[in-house]
C-alpha cells in the first residue's frame, strides 16, 4: 500500500506513468491515502481522479477539512465510494502513528509528524471562512519517520515561520519547496502582480531566502521539488542551475526515484 503527499491535478498521468502505483488488475489502487499539505489546487485536485478506484484515507488538517467539504462541494464525489474515503484528522502540531493494515489494531508502520508553516489559505476561499478557521491549519510540513529513519516534505514554505529548519536538520532525507528562485520571479515573467512570498512560497535566492536559512549542519539529502516552469534552475545551462547545486541541493525531475 502506497501514501501520497498531496493529489496534484495532474495525478492520473503520475499513476499510469508509475507501474507501482497504477490499478491492479482486480481493479484496485495500491494507493490507501493521501496527506495533504494544505488546501491549495496543487494539493487537492488530484483527489477528484483517484476518487474512480477505490476508497482510501485522506489525512488532513480540520481546516483544510472544512475548506474541502464546506467551499467546495465538487469534493462531495469523494463520498460516493463504496466504502466512502474516509477523512482522519491531523493536528498542525502531531504525531501520529500509521499502519498499512485495514486491521485497526496493528502496530504503527510509520510515525507522521507535523509541523505548521505559517501559510494563508488559498485565495478561493472565503474571507468568512478563512477567518473561522485555525490559522496553524492552512500549511503543514510532514516528517515521516520509520526504521529509524525520517523524511520531511515540505512542498511549500510560508516566508513566516521557521519551524520547519529543525525537522528539515534532522531528516534524513528533505523534499522542500523550490517553486521560485527569486521573490518578484512572476512579476519579472509577467505572470503575476505578486511576489513568491505573497503568494505563500520562500524563494530560493536572496535575503532570507531558503539557500540562506537552510541549516547549515542538516545532515541528509536536501531535493527541490514543487519547481514552477519559470524557475531558472531548470536550465542546466545557468547560474542558477549552479548554485542550487553548489550549495548541495539537488533538483527533482520526474521519474526520480528515492532509497531511504
Amino acid at each position: 500500500m502506497w501514501f501520497l503527499v498531496g493529489a496534484s491535478p495532474d495525478l492520473r498521468t503520475q499513476i499510469n506513468a508509475s507501474p507501482e502505483l497504477s490499478p491492479r488488475s482486480e481493479g484496485t489502487s495500491p494507493i490507501g491515502g493521501v496527506f495533504l499539505y494544505s488546501a491549495d489546487v496543487d494539493s487537492v485536485l488530484g483527489l477528484l481522479h483517484l476518487r474512480e478506484f477505490q476508497t482510501f484515507f485522506v489525512f488532513a488538517t480540520s481546516g483544510v477539512q472544512r475548506v474541502l467539504k464546506k467551499e467546495n462541494r465538487l469534493f462531495n464525489v469523494l463520498d460516493r465510494a463504496h466504502p466512502p474515503v474516509q477523512w482522519q484528522t491531523l493536528s498542525s502540531r502531531g504525531r501520529l502513528g500509521c499502519h498499512l493494515s485495514e486491521s485497526p489494531g496493528e502496530s504503527p508502520a510509520f510515525i507522521a509528524n507535523t509541523i505548521p508553516l505559517g501559510g494563508s489559505y488559498p485565495d478561493y476561499v472565503s474571507d468568512e471562512l478563512a477567518n473561522a478557521c485555525t490559522p496553524d491549519d492552512a500549511s503543514i510540513a510532514f516528517a515521516f519517520e520509520q526504521s529509524n529513519k525520517q523524511l520531511f516534505i515540505a512542498p511549500s514554505l510560508s516566508p513566516h515561520s521557521a519551524e520547519w529548519t529543525k525537522p528539515a536538520a534532522s531528516a534524513d532525507i528533505v523534499l522542500i519547496d523550490g517553486t521560485f528562485w527569486s521573490d518578484d520571479e512572476l512579476i519579472h515573467t509577467g505572470r503575476s502582480k505578486k511576489t513568491a512570498r505573497e503568494i505563500g512560497h520562500l524563494p530560493l535566492h536572496g535575503p532570507a531566502g531558503l539557500l540562506e536559512q537552510f541549516p547549515a549542519n542538516a545532515k541528509g539529502r536536501k531535493i527541490l521539488i514543487h519547481i514552477n516552469n519559470t524557475n531558472p534552475i531548470l536550465d542546466q545551462q545557468s547560474a542558477e542551475h549552479r548554485a542550487v547545486l553548489d550549495a548541495g541541493f539537488e533538483i527533482a525531475y520526474d521519474g526520480m526515484e528515492i532509497t531511504l
